[in-house]
């Protein structure tokens, strides 16, 4: 950053806490339900983590007016949208024109991921890798062991997992279903996104379409929490080349945020209702500061280990976990909750049931407070 564009920082309008809370809250269609379609959401919302099956669903349940968990699995079966490694190399339901576009742009995330691997690949040709294992996938879908017993007969002396996870790493692989249909199991199996969607791949996404359409969706937002999202670098280049299209403000450190100027940015006192969220939602993994969902005193609590949490929003901030069990959805509040907040999340509760799970009683219980 030069030292005319630090001036200008100092002097940009401030954006506080709050108001980066609402102006996200918008943008990811969790102030009030969208009518908005599932694969119109998933397109705005450029894409939804779906490390496990159901969180994409959970996803949409809490965006959207009159969605049905058959809709995204309609899409799925459908191949109008798909399960593939784009963003920080980690599982994401994507629509078909996006996996083909956003894939080939993420690939320096899956490199990364790949050169953990490194020492198990010695000897190992990754061009011939790509080919062989391409030919694998495509002549039919194959699972991750398939995929491992295949290459190991040309590469014995490379340690088996990492040849796979090359494979997974350097070809846009896509879970085939009926993995990730609502309701239906499947084990993984994987086969080449142009063979599935029956197209190549095309143009990939430049970097400063992407910064367009994070900033619908996550802005306000800085070059670092852009970054955080997608797992790539150097997307201050890509900033700065659209700085004369965008807004500027700073926040409560001072960092410069960028933003479209027409994108919403409501009052800070505007009102949150409860929302509940699966594990991994992209809320809250897609800004290097998270302070703007997550309170500081409230880090690190959606998770333990490798194992993730849902979650529960209160006044658009992290305030709580939530399970579904045999017979109930259970709450757990990280403070005590008073008796009309306790109705707003109750009334956001069946809400919630009524879309994913018609036709099925659960109780809503309020576990213990987790200090």
């Amino acid at each position: 950053m030069t030292n005319t564009q630090r001036s200008v920082t100092r002097t940009a309008p401030h954006l506080g806490t709050r108001a980066l809370n609402r102006a996200t809250l918008a943008r990811q269609l969790l102030l009030r339900p969208a009518r908005m379609s599932a694969a119109g959401a998933v397109e705005h919302l450029v894409g939804l983590q779906a490390q496990n099956v159901k969180p994409p669903y959970y996803a949409l349940a809490a965006r959207l007016d009159g969605f049905a968990p058959q809709d995204l699995s309609r899409l799925m079966a459908d191949r109008e949208a798909v399960r593939i490694v784009t963003m920080r190399s980690t599982l994401h339901t994507h629509t078909a024109a996006d996996c083909l576009a956003l894939r080939p742009l993420t690939q320096p995330a899956t490199d990364r991921e790949l050169a953990n691997f490194r020492k198990g690949l010695i000897g190992v040709d990754l061009d011939r890798l790509d080919r062989l294992a391409r030919d694998l996938v495509e002549d039919e879908p194959r699972t991750m062991k398939q995929l491992r017993e295949a290459l190991l007969r040309e590469w014995p002396d490379a340690d088996p997992q990492a040849l796979a996870v090359a494979a997974r790493c350097r070809l846009p692989l896509v879970q085939v279903t009926p993995r990730g249909l609502w309701g239906r199991s499947g084990q993984v199996s994987l086969t080449t996104a142009e063979r599935w969607l029956g197209r190549p791949a095309g143009e990939p996404a430049t970097p400063d379409a992407v910064v367009l359409r994070y900033l619908a969706a996550f802005g306000p937002a800085s070059v670092r929490d852009m970054q955080t999202w997608a797992g790539l670098t150097r997307l201050d280049e890509a900033f700065e080349r659209l700085r004369p299209r965008l807004l500027t403000f700073r926040d409560d450190r001072g960092t410069e945020l960028f933003d479209l100027p027409d994108a919403p940015r409501p009052d800070p006192d505007t009102p949150a209702p409860p929302r509940f969220l699966p594990e991994f939602d992209n809320l809250l993994l897609s800004h290097a500061d998270r302070t703007r969902v997550v309170p500081a005193e409230h880090r690190g609590r959606s998770w333990q280990g490798n194992i993730a949490y849902c979650t529960l929003l209160v006044d658009g901030f992290l305030a709580g976990l939530w399970r579904l069990e045999q017979d109930a959805l259970v709450i757990e509040p990280f403070e005590e909750l008073g008796a009309a907040r306790r109705e707003e999340v109750t009334a956001e509760g069946e809400r919630m049931l009524r879309t994913m799970h018609p036709g099925t009683a659960y109780d809503i219980r309020f576990g213990t407070v987790r200090r």
